[in-house]
């Protein structure tokens, strides 16, 4: 994006990376409207002006502007009330590194390149690969869980319970139908559900999800679809952490790691 493109032309760019924008804040803050408050701050401040997008491609300046918003208020959720999950996270992530998760999710969940964290961060290409290592080495280091999978396709389920449990994380169950998953998660409580969102009956994987939190309450949750844009419309609650298929090892590994230290049970109604 130039400085000659014409506020057309900004608009749909913008619109275009907006849900993943969300995704992005949702993560770092754990919760949809927390999430929402940002990505909303951050289209505030470019339409106020917009010579904050530059020389800069559109999705490296839309990022640019969260993170300088986010950086500046450095809060885990937007208001006064934190529920019991918000607070054990805020102690979790205390013991961090400053701005290890900010480079981890913007490198593994939304994958930009070392170069475009630098410009969205304002560090050096270096100091955000530093960041991104320290990251993976901290959070692999500080908790670990009990892991249910809620995944159809035997292939994919056996590739995601190699990656959490390479992680250190117990595997309490694979499950390939709503029925299924509520049996093994009410019968083995789990500390984060991983769900597929189409499961092998027709069921949908939202729906197993719900009644596993009617049963037990707030338990970290990350849904899993080829069509993360479709559940990003801010039409209706979303999860707080999404992975798109086809995922990578990264991106899983680091959406698990981050579940474990702060997520929202707010879920999808199929």
């Amino acid at each position: 994006m130039t400085k000659e493109s014409s506020p057309v032309d900004l608009a749909t760019a913008i619109g275009t990376e907006l849900p993943f924008l969300r995704r992005y804040a949702r993560a770092l803050t754990g919760s949809q409207d927390s999430g929402d408050h940002y990505a909303a701050a951050t289209l505030e401040a470019i339409l106020e002006d917009p010579s904050l997008v530059g020389d800069l491609d559109a999705k490296v300046a839309l990022f640019k502007a969260l993170h300088t918003i986010w950086a500046s208020s450095r809060q885990i959720s937007v208001g006064d009330e934190q529920t019991a999950l918000e607070k054990a996270a805020r102690v979790h992530l205390d013991r961090l590194t400053e701005n290890t998760r900010e480079a981890l999710l913007l490198h593994t969940i939304e994958g930009f390149n070392f170069g475009d964290i630098a410009k969205i961060m304002d560090i050096e290409q270096a100091e955000a690969e530093h960041l991104v290592s320290v990251a993976h080495a901290e959070m692999a280091d500080s908790i670990a869980g009990r892991v249910l999978i809620i995944e159809d396709e035997p292939v994919i389920a056996m590739d995601l319970e190699n990656m959490v449990s390479d992680l250190g994380h117990q595997i309490t169950g694979v499950a390939r139908t709503r029925s299924e998953a509520v049996r093994l998660g009410a019968s083995d409580k789990p500390d984060l559900i991983l769900a597929d969102i189409h499961l092998a009956d027709s069921s949908s994987g939202i729906d197993a999800v719900n009644d596993l939190l009617g049963e037990f309450g707030e338990v970290p949750v990350i849904f899993i679809t080829a069509y993360p844009e479709r559940l990003l419309t801010g039409e209706r609650p979303e999860p707080a952490f999404l992975i798109a298929k086809p995922y990578t090892e990264g991106q899983v590994k680091s959406a698990v790691s981050q579940a474990m230290f702060f997520s929202s049970t707010e879920t999808l109604k199929a």
